[in-house]
Order: structure tokens, then sequence, then C-alpha cells
């Protein structure tokens, strides 16, 4: 025994501790992840009506779902649905999280507890805030917190989550996203402040330049670069995969309106609903994927990410 332990204590023995350590990690990611990830493309070439193995022989469609899910109108509105809430989420947690960075960096006090405090959210399940926004803040009948303000200024309450002239739902939606994930990103970009050197900002005073606005344009803000980079890229990712909250705040007993519903809500219903289409869902997937892929990329070769300073 103890010369079994010897040997596996042994500096060639690093492989085996390697795979012994990384091994189940990588068998779950393999079986839970990109098994089923490959099986899914797989299924976007069959008509797989209420089965994962259809038949090769009978029911090989070729690109067919792919065309039938690009001339869905329900499937491009709801790409639509994903480009108004990136417009909405995706500048506002970028501000947000930067702005609370900034307000944390400049503490001499305090700055673990306020650091913790705004990054709580970012723990919270995103059903459970959804199910909060629906229930107490933007609840459609007089004791919502949202009506009980505006019952404060004599106004009429508001049916926030069923409005869709003007689409006050949007409110719900954007306002949780923001209060769960702005605390994590400004972790990102403190992180980023942290790292600029003290001496940038002693040159700059030294030069005249003013501290606020302008020390933050010309020094601040470039030299967060790569965090900004990061963040923008994080953010338009998140958006892409909203679900959540748009399914926990608009879904009912009767089930999901026409109206806001992002591409993994409606990609849910149509391989799970009634006519549980595997076929044509995975091939949605696949699409929003690609989609997903060629966005990042854009926007990795746009803001330059990568690329050798000169």
């Amino acid at each position: 025994m103890s010369g079994l332990l010897g040997r596996l204590r042994g500096r060639q023995n690093r492989t085996l501790w390697f795979w012994l350590f990384v091994g189940p990690f990588a068998l779950g990611l393999g079986v839970f992840t990109y098994i089923p990830l490959l099986w899914s493309v797989y299924l976007s070439f069959f008509d797989a009506h209420n089965t994962v193995a259809p038949d090769p022989s009978a029911d090989f469609v070729g690109l067919g779902n792919y065309v039938s899910m690009l001339g869905d109108e329900a499937f491009t509105d709801s790409l639509l649905t994903f480009l108004v809430f990136s417009v909405f989420i995706v500048p506002a947690t970028f501000a947000l999280s930067l702005a609370l960075a900034l307000m944390v960096n400049r503490l001499r006090r305090a700055q673990a507890f306020f650091r913790s405090v705004f990054f709580l959210p970012a723990a919270c399940s995103y059903v459970v805030a959804a199910l909060i926004w629906k229930m107490s803040l933007f609840n459609g009948v007089r004791f919502g917190l949202a009506n009980t303000v505006l019952g404060y200024f004599d106004a009429d309450s508001v049916a926030w989550l069923s409005t869709t002239d003007p689409p006050w739902y949007w409110l719900a939606i954007v306002t949780v996203r923001l209060w769960l994930q702005a605390g994590f990103f400004m972790i990102l970009f403190l992180a980023g402040l942290q790292r600029i050197s003290p001496q940038l900002y002693e040159a700059a005073a030294v030069d005249g330049a003013r501290p606020g606005w302008q020390v933050f344009r010309h020094i601040t803000f470039p030299q967060l670069r790569a965090t900004s980079v990061a963040v923008a890229l994080l953010l338009v990712i998140n958006a892409f995969q909203a679900f959540d909250e748009f399914y926990n705040l608009l879904a009912d007993a009767r089930g999901y309106p026409p109206y806001a519903r992002p591409p993994l809500v409606y990609l849910y219903y149509t391989a799970l609903g009634q006519g549980q289409n595997l076929g044509a869902g995975s091939a949605g997937a696949v699409i929003l994927a690609v989609i997903i892929a060629v966005v990042t990329i854009g926007q990795a070769r746009w803001f330059g990410l990568g690329r050798k300073e000169a």
C-alpha cells in the first residue's frame, strides 16, 4: 500500500492526477452538454414529432426544418423581441454597472460592504425575482407597489404585464433583469478600475486635467477598454438567452401571450408544446446559436478584441 502511494506521489504521475480530478467534470460536460448539442443538430434534419430518435430512412427532411423556421413569422417576431430587449437592457446594464463600480471604487470606508450589497442580487434566482416583480411590484391590481405609488398621485392602476399599448410590460422585464445582473458586471468593472495605475491620474493632475468627466473620458474609460468589450459581449449573449424572466412574468394559467415572446420561449413551445416538433425546435436552436456566434464574433472584431496594441 505504501509503495502504491509512493508511486502516485511521483512527478511522473501528474497526468494521472490531472485526469483523476478533471475526468469526472469532463465526462459530465460531455454527457450533459456536448452530446445533447450534437444530437440537437442531428434532430434538426429530421421530421421529429414526439420523438428524439427519428427513423433516418423515413423522417429525413434535410434543410426543410431550417426553411420552415426562417419562414415562420412567429420565429422572426421572436428575434425582433430579442432586438428590442437588447436595445433596452444592454446599454442600461452597461451604464448602471459602470456607475456603481465608479462609486464603490471611490469609497474609502465600507467598500466591501457596498460591493457585497450591490452584488447580492446576482445570487438570486431569476425565477424568484420574476415572481417578486410579478406578484409584488408590478401586480396589475391596486395592491401592487407600482400601482400603490400611482394611487398617491390619484392616477388609475395599470395592468403592467398585459397592457400592450403602450407596452408597459417592458418596464417590468427590463428592471428585473437590470436588478439581477448589474451587480455582477459591476464587479468586472471594479476589477478593471483597480488595475489602473494611480500614476496615470497623478500625471493627468500635473498636466492640468480636471477631475471628473475629463479624467474619466481621457484616462479611466480608455483603460477599461478590455473590460468594456467583455461586458458588452456578455450582455448581448445573455440577452439572447433570456427565458426565465419573460416566461415567469408573462405566462399564466392560460399560457403565454402572443407578444414579447423571445426566441427561447418560442422554441420551448415549439419543441415541448402540443405539437412537440423537436426537429423544428432543434433547427431554431441551431439558427439561434449561429446568430449568437456571428454577432459575438462581429462585435469582437468591431471592438478589436485580441488585436495587438500598436
